[in-house]
């Protein structure tokens, strides 16, 4: 007598165990892996809107007067103002060589173009320490004095390589049919790319966009050998950190800079998700 087939879900019972288990077992992970992520930033949000001068237990009173420590702070108001200009110029820069290039790099063939695509994902793998200190060597190099400016062309130019990435693989999946159908009716490649490639690909650019102003505004390293006189949001949360003053208040500066980078993160998620329909 012939052996009856086994089915899949036996073969998995037998090999792993029970299907069911397993599922629990990769949900009690993965509430574990979000714990162990984000309970540090719960605990900051909790002691911000309670009225304790220190994070310890017992909680304190409910209270909202950290938020307007934060917002009648000038000295907060100045590092935010500094952090946004120099996170949307540096997301200018970048979109600005790193579209391009992205199509470059799509589209055309060109003595080095390999090497050009494993040297373009450097400033990805390398520590903000060492850009940070290249960049301060050639600004000294070159004469321009630390200011935000420099901190503006480091961030962006870093951040090129974040743009391309994510242009560059959306052109990948793109369909070509269009732009070539809208070139043999002898529409020039300029306009082919405004009325035609740009609409395909700007969701991916938005993303790449969002992605870089997180990126800027959060960083440090490279701001700390970049910047001059001035300080960044990030800047004045590290350095309130270091002389121990104003815990309470950055308890409620963390968890709006948190929750305004979450926003942004799933935004740009979104939006990566329905281009890739």
């Amino acid at each position: 007598m012939q052996a009856e087939p086994r089915s899949g879900a036996h073969t998995v019972r037998r090999r792993f165990g029970n299907p069911d288990s397993l599922g629990w077992g990769f949900g009690a992970y993965a509430v574990f892996l979000f714990a162990f992520l984000y309970l540090p930033i719960v605990v900051i949000a909790v002691f911000s809107f309670v009225d304790n001068d220190v994070a310890a237990l017992p909680l304190g009173q409910f209270t909202l007067d950290r938020y307007d420590e934060v917002i009648n702070n000038q000295a907060v108001i100045d590092a935010l103002r500094n952090s946004i200009v120099v996170a949307l110029g540096a997301v200018a820069i970048a979109v600005a060589f790193g579209v391009p290039g992205a199509l470059l790099v799509d589209r055309h063939n060109f003595p080095g173009k390999r090497l050009f695509q494993k040297f373009v994902l450097l400033p990805l793998i390398l520590p903000g320490v060492i850009t940070g200190v290249a960049f301060q060597t050639f600004f000294q190099m070159i004469d321009i004095k630390r200011s935000l400016l420099t901190v503006t062309l480091a961030h962006g130019t870093a951040l090129v390589s974040t743009v391309l990435t994510t242009v560059y693989a959306r052109l990948l999946r793109l369909d070509r049919s269009p732009e070539q159908a809208s070139l043999d009716l002898g529409v020039p490649p300029v306009k082919t790319f405004f009325n035609v490639t740009l609409p395909a690909i700007k969701t991916s650019i938005i993303a790449a966009s969002l992605l870089a102003f997180t990126l800027s505004f959060d960083e440090i390293p490279v701001t700390t050998f970049t910047i001059g006189s001035e300080s960044t949001l990030p800047m004045y949360i590290w350095s309130a950190l270091r002389s121990g003053n104003q815990l309470p208040e950055l308890n409620a500066l963390a968890t709006m800079i948190a929750a305004g980078g979450a926003v942004l993160v799933v935004i740009s998620a979104l939006l990566t998700r329905e281009e890739s329909k």
